[in-house]
């Protein structure tokens, strides 16, 4: 009997359900499509199409490989995030779809730095700031974001991260979407970095880990497949963050601000450490689209929240 996309996207969904996977039809839907080289919709709209015996033995592959916990998005080799498609794999963590709201954010800040103030005609380009960029996702749809917004030229992007594997996928994915031009890249253990930084910077964003060690081995088996290091944020989650506050003075301008994503349950717990960090700084927190806490914005002396 000739397997069909609707007979395949069935037996899937049953296979990555009693596997334990949170989102069986979706998984399957996905790879299915990955295998068939067709986006979901086309998957659905046509479960009587026939399917070939090269393509059937390419989705047995890649659903075993999801049945033993790998992410979708490494066995796709893309994920899509903030509207744009990014390359993936194991050199780097998977970009969450909460972390959509720090580049709105950004790109917010920096409409109100350009347009929202005076700026002086000689003024240099906005320096922004990508600390940990793993696969770049921040860096390059922010750049992606303001361009189309008509801010091209005014800004210039520091990608950084102090895995090499990390950067070159980043690399990678800026080529890919032409905007290598515009973001440099430096490797570094957070604001060490090699090319230097220039300062001072006018926005620093954060992703840094901040998933407590104790609660790392609880995550979904797919977060296995991650590095440790891009998720492992210490005892509290907040180690590599509390390094990064103490740095700031040495790097961002009077008028700039950090943005650090952060867990939903963290508030207390940064605003205690940039009270600790930096005494006459602020933080402030802002949600997501769930109403969590998400970005802790990070502003000097003489500016409020």
């Amino acid at each position: 009997m000739t397997a069909t996309v609707g007979s395949l996207l069935h037996a899937g969904n049953n296979r990555l359900r009693a596997a334990g996977s949170e989102t069986p039809r979706l998984d399957a839907e996905l790879l299915l499509g990955h295998t068939l080289g067709i986006d979901r919709t086309g998957v659905l709209a046509h479960p009587d199409a026939p399917v070939g015996e090269g393509q059937l033995a390419a989705w047995e592959a890649a659903l075993a490989r999801r049945e033993a916990g790998e992410p979708v998005a490494y066995i796709r080799g893309l994920k899509e995030f903030y509207g744009v498609a990014f390359t993936v794999d194991f050199r780097a963590l998977i970009p969450r779809p909460e972390t959509e709201g720090l580049v709105e954010l950004a790109a917010e800040r920096v409409r109100d730095a350009l347009v929202g103030a005076p700026r002086p005609a000689d003024a240099s380009a906005l320096r922004i700031w990508d600390v940990g960029t793993g696969c770049g996702a921040i860096a390059i749809a922010l750049t992606i974001t303001l361009e189309r917004r008509g801010y091209g030229g005014y800004f210039r992007v520091l990608a950084s991260d102090v895995s090499g594997e990390a950067l070159g996928l980043a690399i990678e994915n800026a080529v890919g979407h032409g905007v290598a031009d515009v973001i440099d890249f430096a490797r570094g253990d957070l604001l060490a970095v090699d090319p230097p930084a220039e300062a001072p910077v006018d926005l620093l964003l954060a992703n840094l880990p901040y998933i407590p060690s104790g609660t790392v081995p609880e995550l979904p088996v797919a977060a296995s497949f991650e590095p440790r290091l891009a998720l492992d944020g210490g005892p509290d989650g907040l180690d590599l963050v509390r390094r990064l506050l103490r740095a700031l003075p040495a790097v961002l301008g009077p008028t700039g601000a950090a943005l650090l994503e952060i867990g939903a349950d963290q508030d207390q717990l940064i605003a205690a450490a940039v009270a600790e960090a930096l005494p006459g700084w602020s933080v402030r927190t802002n949600p997501d689209l769930s109403g969590q806490p998400r970005v802790a914005e990070v502003l000097p002396p003489g500016r409020t929240p």
